[in-house]
């Protein structure tokens, strides 16, 4: 099949990781093209051909975006007619299927947040057009349970989850005093703020080390966080990683912490599993899918650092516990494998629900 996958931009972020890691495994059984807005250079490594739109340009979610991007979203149409498939990633690109003269195309939405967060934040500016989007959508794909729930109130609905996007090289070193962090700085949705005044309340001998960037703004707050809180020695900030750097940043930890105020189906997760690190993780949809309630790591209370700090605090201490916390996150990253969920994929392409 053709099969166009169309993202705002390649940058950095946990959807464009997501998706060009599918993308990349269904180019090996189909004409895979990717189509970015933005003329941005990729942050990643694609296997198929990018086309940048016409008239590039970097989207945002204010309102009228039908009217404001009307020319970019007709150069994509035309493109779009010569393709089998559309998968539009995230809920800005979705919401243009409402908009879209495209009779012969399966038109697939991938949601990579959760729907609460997407109406009332993300897109509450234009609420009416991302609401008309997902009705105009053949087939949604969601990554939770309760997002399926949600957005199956608008129209067929699939949970897919996200795969794991990381092989790794070898065990994480759980003996070390080292928990690791991966988000970018954006202060509000990743929980800086949290992740920071935890630093501050750990052991003298344990640090908390960040991967991540974000922008002026947001970088400009998290240094300000890190003086507030007289975090400045307790925590490793190693800007953004990918490939061999992001594996070290993993083996080279004992534990690895999430504070997100909300996710949609959190990758980062699974690249830490995969290591064999243990999980302790503030409560948001995302975090609950992939630790179902907590079966497979630690679940806090969203926004209570002082709930996270106590889970953990005692698995610092025990080099033993965390070790049975690193068993049942090797056990559960199996469940992220990619194979199963291309299968998942394809159904939906072969089914044209």
């Amino acid at each position: 099949m053709k099969i166009l996958i169309a993202l705002e931009n390649i940058g950095l972020g946990g959807m464009k990781r997501a998706t060009t890691v599918v993308g990349n495994a269904l180019s090996n059984a189909h004409h895979v093209t990717y189509y970015s807005f933005s003329d941005t250079e990729p942050f990643y490594d694609l296997k198929a051909p990018l086309v940048v739109g016409k008239t590039p340009r970097e989207l945002d979610n204010d309102a009228q975006p039908f009217q404001r991007f009307a020319t970019q979203i007709k150069a994509f149409e035309v493109v779009a007619r010569d393709f089998d498939v559309v998968i539009l990633a995230g809920g800005l690109l979705s919401s243009f299927a409402a908009c879209l003269n495209l009779p012969n195309t399966q038109l697939i939405g991938w949601m990579h947040n959760n729907v609460d967060t997407y109406q009332t934040q993300y897109y509450a500016a234009m609420r009416e057009e991302f609401d008309a989007g997902l009705r105009a959508l053949d087939v949604i794909i969601a990554l939770t349970e309760s997002d399926l729930i949600g957005f199956s109130a608008y129209n067929t609905t699939v949970k897919i989850w996200n795969p794991l996007t990381i092989t790794p090289n070898g065990p994480a070193n759980l003996a070390t005093h080292t928990i690791a962090f991966t988000a970018r700085i954006a202060i509000q949705h990743k929980g800086i703020d949290f992740a920071v005044q935890l630093a501050s309340k750990l052991p003298d001998d344990w640090q908390l080390a960040i991967a991540g960037s974000g922008s002026d703004e947001d970088m400009a707050v998290f240094k300000q966080l890190v003086l507030t809180y007289q975090a400045t020695d307790k925590i490793i900030y190693r800007g953004a990683l990918k490939d061999d750097d992001l594996r070290a940043h993993y083996q080279n930890a004992s534990l690895f912490v999430q504070t997100s105020r909300w996710e949609g189906l959190p990758l980062v997760l699974a690249e830490a599993m995969s290591f064999g690190l243990p999980i302790a993780a503030m409560r948001n949809t995302g975090s609950a899918e992939v630790l179902h309630e907590g079966e497979y790591g630690i679940l806090t209370p969203t926004a209570d650092v002082d709930a996270l700090y106590a889970a953990i605090e005692p698995i610092l201490l025990d080099e033993k516990a965390r070790r049975a916390y690193s068993e049942k996150s090797l056990l559960r990253v199996e469940d992220f494998k990619i194979t199963p969920i291309l299968a998942q994929w394809e159904t939906i392409f072969n089914q044209k629900i």
